[in-house]
């Protein structure tokens, strides 16, 4: 489950006529995921994703297929909440709605800023669960009075369908409330800050079989009763687990939405270079914690896109590329993490006010504006590797991109040449691959992360982009340095 669509995906492992086992993966449902404005809030339309993913399990039979388990990774942070009959208290808000703003400065402001790092290793990003919990605290949220537990989306799934409550561990990582020193929930802090430390159940982690659909859902939609596993819940972790790297250190980034750059740790790196240049650790599978960097992503495109289409002019993805393809390069760049381009709307007029404001020329046309975006990301990967590489004192000899957003060729070029690194593009679909590859571990079927990886390496192509040898792209790091932000 992305933040922009969904997808039921069957994973079959299988010999090929070499003989060698491969994983053959195959898409039954695909479905749109809309953010739903209600009043002033803006919330997660949890029970029609629901029923799509219903829609994708019953779909998956009727194809002929035959799944022993399943799993479930969304994005992270988003919750909801469960009362004493556990019955579900609303829609999930979603975590680009408004009630965080401020809350960053105000929290740090009681905690102490190194204090709240050292116990989360997390970033500082409004949208993390502990920010939207103290929101609803500030705002005497009845919820938080009822409220008996607290399950993150894909747990929240998870029990939709299985009656099963749990909380997997690289979720619980991302909410700014689990203490990566102490591995466990941060009570002292929830206390202080006036959260329930109730809410919180013990993490399990992803190869964790959960248990099987529940006597309705399987008269409802006429299947078996599959077994729900815990997998890397988080999609990012999914994402990263594909990756197709050795037994060397390696960066990756997990391109979509959101673009995740960062390096697989075996313990998280709590630093204050580390707070200082913004960098996150998240809990991984296979026991790991990755060092990453949250970067807003195709986010800016896809909102770019929208308004267009709104307006009737739509224009694909692949026409608004060859657009930006045609356009001239380096006549714009923006900064894609200044925090206007966070909330929805109006992205074609924040990318000129960014420009009229930093004394560039305004891009108008829309090869013009999609060039500006992408070129920016790219410089943008080159600034977050470059960090990435003090922070742990290693070189990496290039930058693995997985996930939906390499379908565009353009800026996996334009990495490369930032970069003035190769990038290896592959897989596509690297969530719902990582996904099955926990529900191969957990059924016995690979041993460890790095026989999973192993098999993925031998069941998908990988794409590699050398880079171009381009003054251009220095002199354009320069100005782009320029712009302050960390």
């Amino acid at each position: 489950m992305g933040a922009s669509s969904g997808r039921a995906v069957i994973g079959r492992l299988g010999p090929v006529p070499d003989g060698t086992q491969k994983l053959v993966v195959t898409e039954v449902h695909r479905f749109p995921n809309h953010a739903i404005q209600v009043g002033d809030h803006l919330h997660w339309d949890i029970l029609r994703l629901l029923h799509e993913m219903k829609k994708g399990i019953r779909l998956a039979f009727q194809n002929g297929h035959s799944p022993s388990t399943f799993g479930i990774d969304t994005w992270g942070v988003d919750f909801g909440l469960l009362d004493a009959n556990d019955e579900l208290l609303g829609n999930p808000y979603h975590y680009r709605d408004s009630h965080t703003e401020g809350l960053i400065e105000e929290v740090s402001g009681l905690v102490g800023e190194e204090a709240l790092f050292l116990q989360s290793g997390l970033q500082f990003m409004p949208f993390n669960t502990l920010y939207q919990l103290y929101a609803m605290k500030k705002a005497a949220s009845p919820k938080l009075d009822i409220a008996q537990t607290l399950l993150l989306t894909p747990d929240l799934l998870t029990y939709l369908l299985t009656g099963i409550k749990s909380c997997e561990f690289t979720m619980a990582t991302t909410t700014q409330l689990y203490h990566p020193g102490t591995q466990e929930w941060n009570a002292e802090l929830m206390e202080k800050l006036g959260i329930p430390p109730r809410l919180f159940m013990e993490p399990v982690h992803p190869g964790t079989i959960i248990g099987p659909l529940t006597p309705a859902v399987t008269a409802e939609l006429g299947v078996p009763a599959l077994q729900a596993v815990a997998v890397g819940t988080h999609d990012t972790e999914s994402a990263i687990a594909a990756v197709p790297a050795g037994d060397e250190p390696f960066a990756f980034l997990v391109c979509g939405t959101w673009s995740l750059l960062g390096t697989e740790m075996l313990q998280p790196l709590l630093s204050d270079e580390t707070l200082q240049l913004n960098f996150s650790n998240e809990g991984g599978v296979g026991e790991t914690y990755q060092l990453l960097k949250n970067i807003m992503g195709l986010w800016l495109l896809q909102e770019c896109k929208r308004e267009w289409d709104e307006q009737g002019q739509e224009t694909s993805f692949p026409e608004l590329v060859k657009m930006a393809e045609q356009a001239a390069p380096f006549r714009s760049l923006i900064h894609p993490d200044d925090p206007r381009f966070f909330s929805p709307g109006g992205m074609v007029g924040k990318i000129h006010a960014f420009c009229e404001e930093t004394n560039q020329p305004l891009p108008q046309t829309k090869g013009e504006i999609i060039r500006c975006i992408l070129e920016s990301l790219a410089l943008r990967y080159r600034q977050a590797l470059e960090q990435a590489e003090r922070l742990t004192a290693t070189q990496f000899p290039g930058l693995h991109m997985v996930g939906g957003g390499i379908q565009n060729q353009l800026l996996c070029q334009f990495t490369a040449n930032a970069l003035g690194k190769p990038v290896w593009a592959g897989p596509i679909e690297a969530s719902a691959i990582g996904n099955m590859l926990m529900q191969l571990v957990a059924l016995g079927e690979c041993k460890d992360l790095r026989e999973a990886r192993q098999l993925v390496a031998a069941s998908f192509p990988i794409d590699v982009y050398e880079p171009d040898s381009d003054a251009s792209w220095t002199n354009a790091y320069e100005a782009f340095i320029g712009f302050g932000i960390v």
